[in-house]
């Protein structure tokens, strides 16, 4: 067996097995678990290393399994599927030391930690699926996998949260199969292919058109596009990590995704304006920006806030996505990026301040910068990247963004939303920076872990923040650099057209 075949299923396999070991190790067997996370992480960053490497450079890596005539299990990387993998797995590294130390002094840690391997399992595999049965069986099976994370603390609020979840999903998944099927039925099997394949099929564009809502209805459950958005401010009783996971990592991130996928692989991002379905998914994704956003600023909930903040910030990936032009999918693309980078860090922030001080809510962070300022820089960063403030990454997207809709006479109502949602962003990010630099400490804080400490927090709780903020920042200020998320994007978008 080739490396050209055996790569994808090392990718899997290296979070798979260590994930199915964790769940056999007994609760004190701390170290070992540790090890066994970690080593499973750094092997799938060094596959993955190798499968940029051979991507960028045209090689071709593709395993295939004929599980019935007709019906293939296919693993397959392309430059798009790269992207997403990337991200999954660098921040999976950074997820896995914060989550050891969140969590490793609490209960039923061997099914935590299992769960979590198999969770990142799933999400690689639907990035690497290569065609649209494999997809869905990985979209399932995330689905399985995330249940038991957000019902982890086994509380009746993380059991609602989690059956909440549950509903949505499995209702979208649902939709998602019914579509998948009805094309296989028509077509004999979907491969994703750059440019997409459809437009090639001589099929009744009047059924090409009730296929795509179910698919991108079916994957909208995930991306919480309005108003299948329900199930996420839900999830956030789940841990910090698997908050953090949930919203740049896994569950939203696949959605969004399955969306890109289904609208550049298999229809084909012009065959797709041709039979007009973009402009309502332009639509939804616009109200969705602004929705969340409008939302976000009304919770004092930390966490609501950030996922409302989640709801917003991802249809710009769709929006991206909707309009056509490389410019903007460009700026669709690299946002998958960029905003799960930034968004892990508000995440990780937002779990130090309820595990050090019991910080729930922005109500209760007067003064929290001067106590935490490893913890609050790294917020601020990635507050002022979702904003959009340059030099941090959110700036690029948006940028790209903009430029996307003046390159395809959309700016009359693509500016506005970017626009307003930029400063609705402003007005739900920055009072929280006001208060916990420039306010002074109101009243004592819920739960103060960390009276009489010299330092704010143990290093696997501070230093994830602060890497994945740094991040931010400097895939912002060299955006422009070999093999970064932007020439990536650029690569993807240059293949996507054919230019």
């Amino acid at each position: 067996m080739t490396m050209s075949v055996w790569l994808p299923v090392a990718i899997l396999l290296s979070s798979f097995i260590p994930g199915v070991l964790i769940f056999f190790q007994p609760e004190e067997r701390h170290r070992l678990r540790t090890w066994l996370n970690l080593l499973g992480a750094l092997i799938k960053l060094l596959l993955v290393g190798m499968l940029i490497w051979g991507v960028f450079h045209e090689q071709v890596f593709e395993t295939r399994w004929t599980m019935a005539p007709g019906l293939e299990f296919v693993l397959h990387a392309d430059a798009l599927s790269v992207l997403f993998v990337s991200l999954s797995t660098l921040l999976w590294l950074v997820t896995t030391i914060y989550a050891i130390g969140y969590l490793e002094q609490t209960l039923h840690r061997s099914r935590f930690f299992g769960f979590f391997s198999l969770c990142v399992t799933a999400t690689v595999g639907l990035a690497l699926a290569g065609n649209l049965f494999t997809f869905v069986v990985f979209y399932e099976l995330l689905t399985l996998a995330t249940y038991p994370l957000i019902a982890h603390k086994g509380s009746p609020e993380a059991l609602r949260g989690a059956r909440i979840y549950l509903r949505y999903t499995l209702f979208g998944g649902l939709l998602l199969m019914i579509g998948a099927v009805w094309l296989h039925t028509l077509t004999g099997g979907v491969e994703f292919v750059e440019g997409g394949i459809l437009q090639y099929a001589n099929l009744d564009q009047s059924t090409l058109r009730w296929i795509f809502l179910l698919l991108i209805v079916g994957l909208g459950v995930k991306a919480a596009l309005v108003p299948l958005h329900g199930w996420l401010p839900q999830a956030m009783v789940a841990p910090a990590p698997v908050s953090a996971l949930l919203h740049a990592v896994a569950v939203v991130k696949a959605g969004a995704f399955g969306i890109v996928r289904v609208i550049y692989d298999v229809y084909g991002v012009e065959f797709a304006a041709e039979l007009g379905v973009l402009t309502l998914l332009g639509a939804v994704a616009a109200i969705t920006i602004i929705y969340g956003s409008l939302k976000a600023l009304s919770q004092d909930h930390l966490k609501k806030r950030l996922a409302y903040s989640t709801v917003s910030q991802v249809s710009y990936i769709m929006l991206g996505t909707a309009i056509v032009g490389p410019l903007a999918t460009i700026g669709g693309l690299v946002h998958l990026v960029h905003q799960g980078v930034m968004k892990i860090t508000l995440f990780f922030a937002a779990g130090n301040y309820a595990e050090a001080l019991g910080i729930h809510r922005v109500s209760e962070m007067d003064g929290v910068g001067r106590r935490m300022p490893g913890t609050t820089l790294a917020f601020t960063i990635g507050a002022l990247g979702m904003i959009g403030i340059p030099p941090v990454a959110g700036f690029i997207s948006k940028w790209y963004l903009g430029l996307g809709a003046v390159e395809a006479g959309a700016a009359a109502w693509v500016l506005p939303v970017l626009i307003a949602s930029s400063l609705l962003n402003a007005a739900y990010f920055l009072p929280i920076l006001y208060r916990a630099w420039f306010k002074s400490q109101s009243a004592p804080w819920p739960a103060d872990k960390t009276a009489g400490c010299v330092r704010e927090l143990p290093d696997a709780l501070l230093w994830p923040p602060l890497t994945t903020a740094a991040m931010a920042l400097l895939i912002g200020l060299f955006a422009a650099a070999p093999y970064s998320p932007l020439e990536w994007a650029e690569l993807i978008a240059g293949r996507e057209y054919r230019q």
